[in-house]
């Protein structure tokens, strides 16, 4: 069975998603890698300016010790940007000279020497600063440290554009991971198509067009090579039946009429004319199933029909034979029921399901007929309470001439089954045998006749 249009719908959506998906997340990873490159770069650009700062102070150092650091330190606080933060303090701890007030709280003084090695970050308001924090021989507290503001609003900027470009890369993923999933379920679609007419009945369906020359059109190739195959096979098939039960059924009904001559011999004639007529009904059900299967998704011949008065008249035919043989019989069928169909082969199939049901109970057991709407198709439900289908033959209960060994002594041919599913094929309805604890259930889900039709 194929995906209904909701569900390939929901396929499509899928596969899109996750085409997006796939797109956005090595995105993210590559813009990821990027920021954290920037990110480096940036900070090391700042550690070499707080470099070449304190390297101009260690030589201002080397030559005048505090004295030219206090001088030094005032000349840049006169001329400073906000990007540097210098500070100079005396070892009681007031300021000497510097770019603030005071020292920041929390920032203690480490080792010595004017080296960028441990610098510190540290947030002071809405800016950061790289700092380095050394005290002095003598014990003077210096403190050098460079603004990362620019640093920030950098990679601030870089996120918004990151985070802009990801949704736009997001959106575009998912158009076009919608188209990409679009074509390839549409293909798909084709081929899906063509398996439901099939699978109605219409072995001559084939894919409509030329086939384009990529995995696709091979797979269609394949798909209409096995279709003939099958519609070949399935022809010989039925012309050999036909053939068959046409050939035999003639001198069959010759030997009928002639038996009909001999005298003094009635009771050996009539056992030879009940297994004749036997025979006949046989090939008769042979060449009805042929017919039903060559007419299979067809449509032609079908004409609206009641089915609920179907089942009412098939019901008040086998009710006396059921109640005659001690069957408890009970029906419940919805009245309006409708559906497109052919009226004759209907009864039939109920006509085989209530004789096969009365044929294999006993006295006492229960035997029920139901049909109502169910949904989108309606439904119909013979159902008894005798000895049901063994499990070894259940899978293969609609196969021609299949019968359980217990069942060797009734008459029939095991073939009442398989001309129900003929028919209900005929009409697009699907059967199944639900499970039970006991005795045999079948159920026809037949499609409901549409307003147009």
């Amino acid at each position: 069975m194929t995906l209904s249009r909701p569900m390939a719908a929901r396929a499509t959506l899928r596969l899109a998603a996750m085409m997006a998906l796939a797109v956005t997340l090595l995105s993210l990873g590559a813009m990821a890698l990027q920021y954290r490159l920037v990110e480096s770069r940036l900070m090391e650009a700042q550690r070499s300016l707080l470099t070449a700062d304190l390297d101009g102070l260690a030589a201002l150092y080397d030559q005048r010790r505090i004295i030219a650091l206090r001088q030094a330190i005032d000349y840049r606080a006169a001329a400073a940007t906000g990007e540097e933060m210098l500070l100079l303090l005396d070892r009681s701890g007031r300021v000497l000279a510097g770019t603030r007030p005071a020292w920041p709280e929390g920032l203690a003084p480490v080792g010595g020497g004017f080296t960028v090695d441990g610098a510190v970050v540290f947030a002071e308001a809405d800016t950061r600063w790289l700092a380095v924090a050394r005290e002095l021989p003598g014990g003077f507290p210096l403190l050098v440290a460079r603004s990362l503001r620019p640093l920030d609003e950098t990679l601030a900027a870089m996120r918004r554009g990151m985070l802009g470009l990801l949704a736009a890369m997001l959106v575009a993923g998912g158009v076009v991971g919608w188209l990409a999933a679009r074509s390839v379920m549409g293909r798909i679609g084709r081929v899906n198509d063509l398996a439901d007419r099939v699978a109605e009945g219409a072995l001559d369906a084939r894919l409509p067009g030329p086939r384009s020359d990529d995995e696709f059109g091979l797979l269609e190739t394949h798909v209409h090579g096995m279709l003939d195959r099958i519609e070949n096979l399935n022809r010989a098939t039925h012309r050999l039946s036909d053939t068959i039960a046409h050939e035999l059924r003639t001198p069959l009904n010759r030997m009928l009429q002639k038996l009909s001559r001999i005298e003094g011999q009635e009771e050996l004639t009539a056992e030879l004319k009940a297994e004749m007529r036997q025979a006949i009904r046989m090939f008769d059900s042979l060449l009805d199933i042929s017919r039903a299967e060559a007419d299979q998704g067809t449509g032609g011949g079908l004409v609206p029909v009641d089915l609920s008065a179907v089942a009412t008249e098939v019901w008040e035919l086998y009710e006396p034979v059921a109640e005659d043989k001690g069957l408890v019989a009970s029906a419940a069928i919805a009245p309006g029921l409708k559906v497109l169909g052919d009226r004759n082969l209907i009864a039939q199939v109920l006509s085989n399901l209530l004789d096969n049901a009365i044929k294999y109970c006993a006295a006492g057991d229960q035997l029920t007929l139901s049909l109502k709407d169910a949904g989108e198709r309606h439904l119909m439900r013979v159902a008894d309470t005798g000895p049901g289908l063994p499990a070894d033959i259940r899978g293969e209960a609609f196969e021609r001439f299949v019968r359980a060994e217990r069942d060797r002594g009734i008459t029939g041919h095991g073939l009442g089954l398989a001309l129900v599913r003929a028919i209900a094929a005929r009409h697009g309805a699907r059967l199944t045998l639900p499970e039970s604890a006991g005795g045999f259930v079948l159920e026809i889900h037949w499609p409901k006749l549409q307003q147009s039709e």
